[in-house]
């Protein structure tokens, strides 16, 4: 499985889909996806995957250049309901993991558990059908042999209770192409739609090179959560660059965590998700100095994401360019 950091042919997006998470700001979420989505653009290809009856305003909001499809889902976090690219003797393959809507909390799931075969039929790509709940948001990987996850998500009930630890970690190597599974203990504390996917607190940017998200705030749950899972991390053996400023944000009664690690590589950029936080220009400097050879391009669309309970690198997958 390639890394996020190499080279992409494209991103894929979906337009936001069940109205119920965003009440009445779902005019502004989808803004938000196309925003996005435009963003992107500028440096590499985009599609934005649309129900049918969503066609004509998702046209209307992205740029000429992001292709519009029509595919059939029930929500818009492709990262989870997509497809995970690896390479195999040069040819792309795209693995559809099992998708249960984040342990049958979102109802119906039914078109997004089998979006990731239909949009690779759609364009092409050889599928593998794997048999086993997983959603991309979960896992990250540094093209180099290991796999960061975390023990929160993977080890829920609510995924693969028949499996244990060893049997799930020997899926991701043998199916995903790993040497080296890399098990935090937490994801963020108020994350309890996924469960605590790893996407919010450590992304790779090289062969075992990873950022993190820290928490300034002794008085939060995630001071503790972050800083154990940084040890962890240590302890692995991987070299840590920490990100050690975690927004919230309050939205219609919602309190939700923003976190800076929810961001999206894409070719020569790295789109941030902020949210006016006074550390926003410092944060966004420092990802700057991590990542040095790409624009850092901080996108404030991270209080709306996150008021759906996600963010940035929630509703991106990247198609591997071989």
């Amino acid at each position: 499985m390639p890394a996020e950091f190499a080279r992409h042919q494209r991103t894929v997006i979906c337009w936001p889909a069940r109205p119920e998470i965003y009440g009445t700001r779902l005019v502004e979420a989808q803004t938000a996806h196309a925003a996005l989505a435009n963003t992107i653009s500028g440096y590499e290809p985009v599609t934005m995957i649309t129900n049918p009856a969503d066609m004509k305003t998702a046209r209307k909001a992205c740029a000429e250049n992001v292709d519009v499809v029509s595919l059939e889902i029930d929500d818009a976090w492709f990262r989870d309901s997509g497809p995970n690219y690896v390479v195999e003797n040069g040819e792309l393959i795209a693995t559809c993991w099992t998708f249960n809507g984040w342990g049958e909390k979102f109802v119906p799931f039914d078109k997004d558990s089998t979006i990731a075969s239909r949009w690779a039929a759609k364009v092409g790509h050889k599928t593998r059908k794997i048999d086993m709940v997983l959603e991309g948001g979960s896992i990250n990987v540094d093209g180099a042999g290991t796999l960061i996850t975390t023990e929160q998500c993977l080890l829920n009930p609510n995924r693969n209770p028949e499996l244990s630890r060893e049997q799930i970690a020997t899926q991701l190597c043998e199916r995903l192409g790993q040497k080296q599974v890399v098990w935090l203990p937490f994801g963020l504390a108020l994350d309890d739609d996924t469960d605590g996917h790893v996407d919010n607190v450590a992304a790779f940017i090289g062969s075992r090179d990873v950022i993190m998200q820290g928490c300034d705030d002794k008085n939060e749950a995630d001071f503790v959560r972050c800083a154990a899972n940084i040890a962890v991390a240590k302890s692995a053996g991987l070299n840590v660059r920490v990100i050690p400023v975690l927004p919230y944000v309050v939205t219609d009664g919602v309190r939700a965590a923003v976190p800076y690690l929810n961001f999206y590589i894409c070719n020569d950029a790295v789109i941030v998700p902020v949210c006016g936080h006074h550390a926003d220009s410092e944060m966004l400097a420092l990802f700057g100095e991590y990542i040095p050879d790409r624009d850092i391009v901080g996108l404030e669309i991270g209080e709306i994401l996150a008021r759906g309970g996600g963010g940035i690198h929630c509703i991106t997958q990247q198609v591997p360019a071989i």
